[in-house]
């Protein structure tokens, strides 16, 4: 039995870990701002700010032997600012990060992304774990990213006894996810930048959640991408919900983006471009050989599931 504490418990990934731990032997602390919801056996929840001092308190009360950190700001409520996004995703990791270094935590779990390796036209298709960690500064959730891997690459230096699982995730989709992502397949039509096809990579939520309960438990340390098999691009998507595409000129959609945001039309700016472009497209070959998981359903299972689900 293990001592395995959460952050970031009560998002959409902490609560899908939560019911795939059910049952099992080990003593889990789920931490968050507010409570995940009902409790299983074996689990208990303490609220935990990782912006500020209580990751030191908590994990030094709690002494786990690894820490699941979820913590972080995939889609910005409204109001949020990037300093908020910024002391969560970069500073609230490097909290729970010191909190665990001096309790002597043997193991720590983060999700990072695939957006670390940002969106960039020289990007290697598919990116492989040795590929360059880039983000995009014009993405603050990219942006983080980076700065948290290079935080974590530091720590594997200094702190040699915290093993490490990092996981660079792809899209998670699910029944019932609402996201920046999925907001875009509800449009009337797809949008998509001539000349490119967008392609996007996903990985089941369950999927997700199983391979934080092998990489919190029996799991070898190392980095992983985290996707399913294959990339659907924006016919392909499209044609799966039978809408059409509208394609345009890059500088065009810049342009119009730089026009429509501030005056409230988009919540999106010219920097979306490059996101549609380049969007990084991950191998999971370490996920499947070394790491030793088969996600269950491919990117094109995952999207049937999530369309089925969102009744498009």
């Amino acid at each position: 039995m293990s001592r395995i504490l959460i952050t970031g418990a009560a998002g959409m990934i902490g609560r899908a870990l939560l019911s795939e731990m059910e049952g099992s032997p080990h003593d889990i602390l789920a931490t968050d701002l507010n409570a995940p919801g009902p409790l299983g056996d074996g689990v208990r929840f303490e609220r935990m700010d990782v912006t500020g001092d209580d990751p030191g308190r908590v994990i030094r009360a709690f002494q786990p032997d690894v820490i699941v950190h979820l913590a972080s700001i995939v889609t910005p409520p409204k109001g949020s600012t990037r300093d908020l996004e910024y002391a969560v995703d970069v500073t609230g990791t490097q909290n729970v990060l010191d909190a665990a270094v001096a309790a002597g935590t043997g193991r720590i779990v983060v999700t990072s992304s695939g957006a670390a390796y940002g969106y960039h036209a020289d990007n290697p298709v598919p990116l492989r774990e040795q590929d360059s960690i880039r983000g995009n500064p014009e993405f603050p959730y990219s942006h983080h990213k980076r700065l948290v891997e290079e935080m974590l690459s530091d720590a594997r230096r200094n702190a040699p006894g915290l093993e490490q699982v990092v996981l660079r995730v792809g899209t998670v989709l699910g029944a019932g996810t609402q996201n920046q992502i999925t907001a875009l397949f509800r449009k009337p039509r797809l949008l998509a930048v001539r000349g490119s096809e967008s392609p996007f990579v996903f990985i089941w939520t369950r999927d997700l959640a199983r391979i934080l309960h092998r990489a919190a438990t029996d799991g070898p340390p190392g980095i992983y991408n985290v996707a399913g098999d294959g990339a659907m691009g924006v016919s392909e998507l499209a044609a799966a919900m039978g809408k059409p595409v509208l394609r345009l000129p890059a500088g065009a959609l810049r342009a119009a983006l730089a026009v429509a945001r501030p005056l409230g039309l988009s919540r999106y700016g010219p920097e979306q471009v490059r996101f549609l472009q380049y969007r990084p497209v991950l191998a999971n070959d370490a996920l499947k050989r070394d790491f030793g998981y088969v996600p269950e359903k491919s990117s094109r299972e995952v999207f049937a599931l999530w369309q089925k689900a969102a009744g498009l």
